[in-house]
């Protein structure tokens, strides 16, 4: 039975490849970068960023005691960064596309970008601390407060909802105000520099910018930007030199990956405890360059691959329709059935088998993600209530 789990390996391509076509030696995906091929890749990595966080109660190195460990996902444990580059990419393409494309696009930017994503921070995290609650957390009047603010994150994966209206809002001040398209950019660019720098100059902590997750992928919002502007003259130059691009990249990448690995281990995001500020700010800003390297050598790797491989089904185009709902709230389920609750209370049911540990998370996430958007859309004006629903509240 614990072998099982290795099965989310041949599951995976299956599920990615399952209705793909492929566009030919000579010829290329001209709809690789559409909204319904970017959001099929995204429901298909919001399922691997679900095993990225089961990974991480099962087989991460830090788990103790060490008897826990139930290998298996080891490749996801430490993917989490790679797998959100993507979505920040497509983040930063999107809003710059969109902006060049739809007339007026700045009114209402707030309501319909940034508002979203502040309420399904907010609703996952009253859920959680709900949760929290009914599973015998302890909590004083402080704690309470810094839960419900999200000030100390009451749901443990919410570091990039939290990140992403900044960026949004950066974005919609520098193009609102600056005139000049490629200073609009710089600025853009600079906030999200400044951010990173900023990281790297906190400690590990409890709350906001509490780890190098925090910033050790954000590059690639501007970096989509950057890519939405000089589009028309980076895809020809990409197709020309196609495979030339292709080799080096795939090829590369793995070397690309460890030498990032090596950096990280030689200089780190840690030593605040025993090294000078300045020494341990160098070492972060060293540690998180290579990373901006391999995250976008990953997300130069997922457009080469679009580029010829025309990806989607009614299963991950679905799931395109819930990825932030989805990302948010299956970690309910991840803590409710792992060892233990983030925080240190013991899980109220733990599953032995990491294969069914994987399904019931699966299972249970799918649909609440469904009922979250439904929410959300009733809350944001999106959709109404029925009437029948309305006859059975009334009565």
């Amino acid at each position: 039975m614990k072998q099982l789990i290795y099965s989310v390996y041949v599951i995976l391509p299956i599920i990615l490849l399952w209705g793909a076509k492929f566009s030919g030696f000579k010829n290329f995906n001209e709809e690789f970068l559409s909204l319904k091929q970017t959001k099929a890749v995204q429901g298909f990595l919001a399922i691997c960023i679900m095993l990225h966080h089961i990974a991480q109660k099962t087989c991460a190195s830090w788990i103790q005691p060490q008897s826990r460990i139930v290998h298996g996902l080891d490749i996801f444990v430490n993917a989490g960064f790679l797998l959100v580059s993507v979505f920040l990419f497509f983040n930063g393409y999107g809003v710059y596309k969109s902006f060049h494309s739809k007339e007026n696009y700045l009114n209402g930017f707030i309501k319909k970008r940034i508002l979203p994503v502040v309420l399904a921070l907010y609703t996952t995290t009253l859920i959680f601390f709900v949760a929290r609650l009914l599973i015998g957390e302890k909590m004083d009047g402080k704690q309470i407060a810094l839960y419900l603010t999200s000030i100390d994150l009451c749901n443990p994966n919410t570091w990039y909802v939290i990140v992403l209206p900044f960026f949004y809002l950066a974005f919609y001040l520098s193009f609102k105000f600056i005139k000049k398209d490629g200073l609009a950019v710089f600025a853009t660019t600079a906030f999200v520099i400044a951010y990173i720098v900023l990281g790297t100059n906190i400690d590990h902590n409890d709350y906001w910018l509490r780890g190098e997750w925090w910033y050790n992928c954000v590059i690639l919002f501007p970096v989509g930007i950057i890519f939405a502007k000089f589009e028309n003259k980076i895809v020809p130059h990409l197709q020309k030199f196609y495979w030339v691009y292709f080799a080096v990249a795939f090829i590369g990448y793995y070397p690309v990956y460890r030498w990032s690995q090596g950096v990280c281990g030689r200089f780190g995001y840690y030593g605040e405890e025993w090294l000078p500020h300045n020494i341990v700010v160098m070492n972060r800003l060293i540690s998180v360059s290579s990373q901006a390297v391999v995250t976008t050598l990953f997300v130069l790797c997922v457009l080469l691959l679009s580029m010829k491989l025309k990806v989607g089904n009614k299963f991950i185009n679905f799931m395109g329709t819930i990825t932030l709902e989805f990302y948010l709230i299956h970690g309910l389920f991840v803590e409710l059935f792992g060892w233990q609750f983030d925080g240190g209370v013991r899980s109220p049911h733990h599953i032995k088998y990491v294969i069914v540990y994987v399904l019931v998370v699966f299972a249970l996430g799918v649909p609440s993600a469904i009922l979250l958007k439904h929410i959300h859309e009733i809350i944001l004006g999106k959709r109404k209530v029925s009437a029948k629903a309305s006859l059975k509240i009334s009565a």
